[in-house]
């Protein structure tokens, strides 16, 4: 029996890997993740596989930047995707990773898949959503000094990038999408109260000190995770 996974997103520059760092301690299984970058010291917590061989193609197939940055898919681009094929293709790559459909719960963290959103809801129905938010300022400045996020120069282009996730953020609620809110800030403030409750919204187990000494604030101050 395939749990459904875990699903966490939102956008880039946002806290997902911190997010997803700490899902992932708390037990959530992930496969073979991303190591740490220079731009995100602790790890990206990102399957490469599934970010390679599905959703950075089907990007391009579409005619969207396969960074997801510019230009954006339109959401109607992915109802003609075959949900069965996407959800059997993800699965095959978790199960060649180690998943083994029985007591692991499995998560994806990839900031990309707010933009195609419909298709990973169709695809895993039942999915629980994490989606990460952080002010809009903060987003842009961190966007403006980081090496990969390039295609746009100006802060009034990053700000209407972030628009466009936040839209997407509110169709997966208009849609009732099993979904929460986690605001990273709160952790690097020293409150845990919010992701604690989230952990444990997931039946994941809550380890409070192994969280507290995986939070960076100074790398998060310089940096953005």
């Amino acid at each position: 029996m395939i749990k459904n996974p875990i699903l966490i997103t939102g956008a880039a520059r946002s806290g997902t890997s911190m997010t997803a760092g700490v899902i992932n301690l708390c037990g959530a299984w992930g496969g073979e993740l991303a190591k740490a970058t220079p731009y995100n010291k602790k790890g990206m917590y990102e399957n490469r596989a599934i970010v390679n061989e599905m959703v950075k193609p089907l990007l391009i197939a579409v005619g969207a930047d396969p960074m997801g940055q510019k230009p954006l898919p339109n959401i109607r681009d992915f109802e003609e995707i075959d949900s069965v094929q996407w959800r059997e293709k993800f699965i095959k790559i978790m199960k060649s990773q180690g998943y083994n459909g029985e007591e692991d719960i499995m998560m994806y963290k990839g900031a990309k898949i707010c933009l195609m959103w419909t298709l990973w809801d169709r695809a895993f129905p039942n999915a629980k959503w994490i989606i990460v938010r952080r002010r809009s300022e903060d987003i842009i400045s961190s966007c403006m000094k980081t090496g990969f996020m390039s295609k746009y120069k100006d802060r009034n282009g990053w700000l209407l990038w972030v628009r466009e996730h936040v839209k997407r953020f509110k169709e997966m609620y208009e849609n009732r999408l099993d979904v929460r809110e986690v605001f990273p800030q709160e952790m690097i403030d020293g409150n845990y109260i919010e992701m604690e409750s989230t952990i444990k919204w997931l039946g994941l187990e809550w380890k409070e000190q192994t969280v507290k000494d995986f939070i960076s604030p100074d790398l998060w101050n310089k940096e953005t995770i």
